[in-house]
């Protein structure tokens, strides 16, 4: 730094249990959080594309049923 105020200096053993204690306490940074979103959004599509073929197979159904029934013999 200066002549006024010189730069402390710390021994090694205490500066290494400084940034030991330092480390400790900051602990690890936190691993970033899998983003598993994706497994349900496809199943809900998944889910909403079955149920539009079910609804679609019962329309179906019913106008062949209709249509069917009043045909002339």
């Amino acid at each position: 730094m200066n002549d006024r105020f010189p730069a402390p200096v710390l021994p090694a053993p205490v500066a290494r249990l400084g940034a030991l204690l330092v480390g400790v306490l900051v602990g690890p940074a936190p691993r970033a959080r899998r983003d598993e979103r994706g497994l349900s959004q496809s199943t809900e599509n998944a889910v909403l594309l079955a149920g539009a073929v079910a609804v679609a197979g019962v329309v179906v159904a019913a106008v062949r049923a209709y249509v069917t029934a009043h045909m002339p013999s």
